[in-house]
């Protein structure tokens, strides 16, 4: 018997298996982005994040997460037009 479909709308985060072949760097800005939306929009903890994500350890995942949240932060206020 097939599986259900899947209900989709925008900006839904899906079940995605990982097949990660651990070229991409832990600290890859793109693997960051996911981390930190997973983070905010979700109860996952960290440390399970970074085991999905392949981040390392949660310790060291926290790290760079946090490093990344700063960069954010600072982009944007660098991005802001000055009144």
């Amino acid at each position: 018997m097939p599986r259900k479909l899947r209900v989709e709308y925008p900006g839904a985060i899906y079940h995605v298996m990982s097949r990660d072949d651990g070229r991409e760097n832990k600290s890859d800005p793109a693997k960051l982005a996911i981390a930190a939306r997973l983070r905010k929009e979700t109860t996952l903890t960290v440390k399970a994040i970074a085991v999905r994500l392949h981040l390392g350890t949660s310790k060291s995942a926290n790290v760079r997460l946090s490093q990344w949240n700063r960069d954010q932060v600072c982009d944007q206020q660098n991005q802001r037009p000055s009144s």
